[in-house]
């Protein structure tokens, strides 16, 4: 939420602002030539932050768009999973072409020049796109808890989950409606700005403590903790199910039974947790940190500054710019993180008509030099297979030409000697 969320931390007027606020800082009585050197320091920040800027836009924007192109080519009927990752990514685009996309506009317009209403319309725009991607991610964080939780009720929940999106997209709406009226436009340092004017530091406060909770604190409370429980339960089942084949194979001696020896190898092998308990585990461990990781820094400076426990000097300002660029990394991470533990969205990945296109310019690229054509190879590799094929239904074969030979040998007198 770039340049929403708090805006006295990220515009370079911000400096005389807080002058204005707060007499005391930074000398307070200073005189205009030496305002102007330090706005000048501070926009020493603007290349670095518009990298950070650039960065995350061509990330949010390839990475949800990747995720949508594959949901659009897949085939088949689509699962609860599909419909909440395609939400989730439309929102997280909806991050990067809305908040992100505007941010680096304005870095370069400095003045804002597209009137009241507009102000009004972008800002809540910005706002709404930021809670949805948090909101929907929460909703599919509760949608794997009752997967896990209550399978049976799960196998019928189609409504549930359209529900879930349904609310997390009205809640979205609703928490972001106080910004049309708290935006407008105004002279700011002799500059049109879409501004917020909250005058007492207690407005701030209570503003920076409020979006904090429905942003940031709330979800990921709610996130862990639906996580947590999920681990509990899948640690809990795996091992009742562990419990119930020792028991049916209470002592694993040395036996002449070969088929008593496999069994115990068998439950040995799988021990007490399971692949799809690790996976689970670790993409539990990587939502989570990645979602804190993101949301955390922005959250704790704001919630610092503003109630007074860092000190106003002019490079906590570019620090604080910096950290709020780091605000939108969530949405660039989200398509990595489901891309990475989600084998449909990978698989479809790879068949998809773009990304195979993509994969045959490459290969032909890397041969060019080595005289052999991607045709060639492509031909080996269906002759390969065809032997393969060719050679798959040998021991059959075998078989067959055993019994006849038994036919024609029974046939024989030796069949009769015997």
């Amino acid at each position: 939420m770039n340049q929403t969320v708090h805006e006295s931390l990220d515009d370079a007027d911000l400096f005389d602002l807080l002058l204005t606020l707060d007499p005391s800082w930074e000398g307070g009585q200073t005189n205009r030539t030496e305002n102007i050197t330090k706005i000048d320091y501070f926009y020493f920040y603007e290349k670095e932050q518009l990298t950070m800027l650039w960065i995350l836009f061509v990330s949010i924007v390839f990475g949800n768009c990747s995720v949508l192109i594959t949901l659009i080519f897949s085939k088949g009927r689509g699962s609860r999973f599909r419909y909440f990752i395609k939400h989730l990514a439309i929102a997280d685009l909806s991050v990067g072409l809305v908040s992100v996309l505007t941010d680096i506009i304005w870095r370069f317009t400095v003045e804002w020049k597209a009137g009241n209403i507009v102000c009004k319309i972008v800002k809540y725009s910005q706002v709404v796109v930021t809670y949805s991607s948090t909101y929907v991610l929460v909703a599919l964080t509760i949608d794997r808890y009752d997967a896990i939780r209550h399978p049976m009720n799960f196998t019928k929940s189609w409504k549930r989950a359209k529900i879930l999106v349904a609310s997390a997209w009205l809640l979205s709406f609703f928490f972001s409606t106080p910004i049309i009226v708290l935006y407008e436009e105004k002279y700011i340092e002799g500059n049109l700005q879409c501004w917020i004017d909250l005058l007492e530091m207690w407005h701030w406060q209570i503003y920076m403590s409020l979006i904090s909770l429905t942003v940031f604190f709330i979800p990921a409370c709610i996130i862990a903790t639906c996580y947590a429980i999920i681990i509990y339960t899948i640690w809990s089942k795996t091992n009742i199910l562990s419990q119930n084949k020792m028991n049916r194979h209470p002592v694993c001696e040395v036996s002449d039974s070969q088929t008593e020896d496999t069994d115990c190898r068998r439950v040995s092998s799988r021990g007490l947790i399971p692949k799809a308990k690790i996976k689970t585990i670790k993409m539990t461990l990587i939502i989570v940190f990645v979602f804190i990781f993101c949301w955390s820094p922005y959250m704790i400076f704001d919630l610092l500054q503003v109630f007074g426990y860092i000190e106003r000097t002019q490079s906590n300002i570019a620090l604080a710019t910096f950290i709020q660029s780091l605000a939108p990394l969530n949405s660039a991470a989200n398509p990595i993180i489901y891309c990475v533990f989600s084998t449909f969205v990978c698989r479809v990945q790879r068949k998809s008509v773009p990304l195979r296109w993509l994969t045959k310019w490459c290969f032909q690229s890397t041969h060019l030099g080595t005289g052999r054509k991607v045709s060639d190879t492509v031909t080996i590799s269906n002759v390969t297979r065809a032997s393969s094929n060719k050679y798959a239904n040998l021991p059959k074969f075998e078989k067959k030409l055993t019994r006849l030979n038994r036919k024609m040998m029974c046939s024989s007198d030796v069949c009769s000697q015997h």
